[in-house]
């Protein structure tokens, strides 16, 4: 990156986050999307998820202004360009998500962090889980299931006992939430090439809802999730702070 960058900047609606954006723009200008080659996040996880999304392609350098930071870094108003110049980049492969209703209508999603399934009702899930089209596993009684890539395998699939993966590792991880039974279930990790599908039993009396990045659809009769080659998400990270530090800090927190 020898020129000026041509940065683009978007801020979640908190309070902190309006307030960087006023002060960052004050000082750096403003690009318009379609004319910028990289943008700058102001806000916590959840937005550069949404940035991501939405980014075109384009190279996301997220700053955090919100409670939740994982993939972003310290906010300065300064040295903002030199920082960018420095800046390391990791390319993600999202998950799509292919999910039917129990209505018969087919939804698609792409997810960065996750595709979960949870119980959307006051009894536990009964899903019946195959991989690549053989059944692995008949019925799984839980509050739901996790399929995450490496770059989110910190975020919810930690939470519920699943495994950190390695940024760049050909894998995915596969968790239960809650497993009621089988009882001391720990879950699966998988080739990134894997095609999982969950059918969910007595989708009815049971209703399930499947959750890609935080975009929803319920009740869901089936869903099939895979890792998205063709898809490339870059984020950017100052120098020694990119992902592979980050897995690697929390897991001697």
């Amino acid at each position: 990156m020898g020129h000026e960058p041509h940065i683009h900047f978007a801020a979640s609606n908190a309070d902190v986050a309006q307030a960087a954006l006023a002060s960052l723009t004050r000082r750096y200008g403003q690009v318009a999307h379609s004319a910028a080659d990289m943008i700058v996040a102001l806000g916590g996880d959840g937005f550069m998820l949404q940035t991501l999304h939405s980014g075109a392609g384009l190279p996301v350098y997220g700053m955090n202004c919100g409670t939740v930071g994982f993939l972003m870094n310290d906010y300065s108003d300064v040295d903002l360009v030199e920082r960018l110049h420095a800046a390391e980049e990791a390319v993600i492969n999202p998950l799509s998500m292919r999910a039917e209703t129990i209505d018969g209508k087919i939804h698609e999603a792409l997810a960065i962090n996750e595709v979960s399934l949870l119980r959307a009702g006051p009894q536990a899930a009964k899903l019946k889980i195959s991989v690549n089209g053989k059944v692995r596993m008949e019925e799984l009684i839980c509050d739901g299931a996790i399929v995450a890539t490496p770059a989110g395998s910190t975020a919810y699939n930690y939470s519920a006992h699943g495994p950190i993966l390695p940024i760049g590792s050909d894998v995915l991880a596969l968790t239960g939430i809650a497993s009621f039974r089988p009882r001391r279930w720990q879950g699966a990790i998988l080739p990134r090439s894997a095609v999982v599908r969950f059918d969910v039993l007595e989708a009815v009396k049971r209703p399930v809802m499947a959750d890609a990045d935080s975009r929803s659809v319920k009740p869901v009769a089936w869903v099939e999730i895979q890792s998205e080659p063709t898809v490339e998400h870059r984020i950017l990270f100052d120098p020694g702070h990119g992902l592979e530090e980050r897995l690697m800090r929390e897991q001697f927190a």
